[in-house]
């Protein structure tokens, strides 16, 4: 009966100690959340399949809005996450008060101008109509691009936020129709050309790449989505190591082909952004 009770403890404990500790290859698997926004979860999909061989579980979050993945991260729901723009998200901890920082850069979803009437940029008429969103950061994005075509020239001061006023050259006289992000699209018909978001743009079957006249550059690094950590865990081989598989050759090609252009992978130092 003393036997019978001694094999049952000792299997009791074996299954307990193997309930408690999922092992890869001899050593611990280490389980990280991470928070996205929206549905799409085809990059990360792809790097949990490469995390997972090196013992990392990845366990993908979705979040309907950019407000709760900061705020998940920061209160310690989640280990990491990735779905902001480092203007976004510089805005956004000194708003909010958060101590979160940046470990890597992950893709550019660019921004471009698009038009039903010309075919680039220099056949845009003097006194044309160009439609930009009203917001002030999409909007101050926009007038970056324009800038960035040599339309216009900004000043100085400009600090990135939507204001006509900070055109200090503007060669064709051109009139600025400012709307609704989700209606840049819809006013091609009307206007010479439209400075349409990258998502917006490809929910109306645009590829950016493809149809714009023109397309924001990998030099815009205020607009590069990034890979942010609670500061105290950004050095966190773990994490840190998550970050490195992102930035690998493999996963450049993934996107390149899964999104055919509507995502730029750009893998640029964390210095080059400002951190």
């Amino acid at each position: 009966m003393k036997k019978l009770f001694l094999a049952f403890i000792i299997l009791t404990l074996a299954v307990f100690t193997a309930a408690c500790s999922s092992t890869t290859g001899g050593e611990e698997t280490k389980k990280v959340k991470l928070g996205v926004s929206g549905s799409d979860t085809r990059i990360w999909d792809f790097i949990a399949e490469k995390a997972e061989k090196e013992g990392i579980e990845i366990e993908v979050v979705t979040f309907s809005d950019y407000v709760q993945p900061n705020v998940a991260l920061a209160e310690g729901d989640l280990d990491v996450n990735a779905f902001q723009t480092v203007a976004y998200f510089d805005t956004f901890i000194k708003e909010h008060n958060m101590d979160l920082s940046p470990i890597a850069t992950t893709v550019l979803a660019p921004m471009g101008l698009y038009s039903e009437k010309v075919k680039s940029v220099e056949d845009i008429p003097d006194g044309g109509k160009i439609a930009i969103p009203n917001d002030a950061s999409n909007g101050g994005r926009a007038l970056l691009l324009l800038e960035e075509a040599g339309l216009i020239k900004l000043s100085e001061d400009y600090d990135g936020n939507l204001d006509l006023n900070k055109i200090v050259e503007n060669k064709k006289n051109l009139e600025f129709v400012e709307m609704v992000s989700a209606q840049t699209p819809r006013a091609l018909p009307d206007v010479s050309a439209s400075v349409i978001n990258n998502g917006i743009a490809v929910d109306a079957g645009f590829n950016p790449t493809k149809d714009s006249i023109f397309i924001e550059s990998e030099t815009a690094t205020p607009y590069v989505n990034i890979i942010a950590v609670r500061t105290e865990d950004k050095d966190n081989k773990t994490l840190k190591r998550i970050a490195e598989l992102y930035q690998e050759d493999d996963v450049a090609d993934f996107i390149t082909k899964e999104y055919d252009g509507s995502m730029i992978p750009t893998f640029i130092p964390l210095s080059d952004i400002g951190w």
